[in-house]
């Protein structure tokens, strides 16, 4: 994990901004989130999280899920799945040694700082279809992990 300074972090602060504009198309009842996969400068796919299908619910499916449902307990597809999904049906030969940024807006749209818990579900997916880093923004500032790093600490995070 390290930390970008001036051009870099610019940089990262502009895809991040990306981001979060797309984030505000989202159609989750819980949390607006967006990524875009960015590669030499150019974005090849982006993402915001919804039900499959963009479909419309009236209330979330999650209070519904029994704590002990073996399977993700989202009834959306997250930012980052969606955004991979992009790249690779429009730019599939770039994405390998692509950078994901990923972002959550609040319900003001407002930028917030992101957090544990890491996703095991999206490092995965990224790991395979060739993403090589994570790009969040914590409460230290732009933060960007290799994404086995970031795979690695999803599988550690608990609750």
């Amino acid at each position: 994990m390290f930390y970008p300074k001036d051009e870099q972090e610019q940089e990262a602060l502009k895809f991040i901004m990306l981001a979060a504009d797309v984030a505000k198309s989202s159609l989750c009842l819980r949390s607006k989130c967006g990524s875009v996969i960015v590669k030499n400068g150019e974005v090849i796919g982006e993402g915001f999280n919804a039900p499959p299908g963009n479909k419309k619910l009236k209330r979330c499916f999650k209070d519904d899920i029994p704590k002990n449902f073996k399977s993700d307990r989202n009834c959306c597809i997250h930012a980052e799945e969606r955004a991979i999904m992009h790249a690779l049906k429009t730019n599939g030969d770039k994405i390998v040694g692509s950078r994901l940024y990923f972002i959550r807006l609040d319900n003001n749209d407002t930028i917030s700082r992101a957090g544990k818990p890491f996703c095991t579900i999206c490092s995965k997916m990224a790991l395979d279809a060739g993403v090589s880093e994570f790009v969040l923004y914590h409460d230290d500032g732009v933060c960007v992990y290799d994404t086995e790093e970031y795979n690695n600490l999803s599988f550690e995070y608990r609750e």
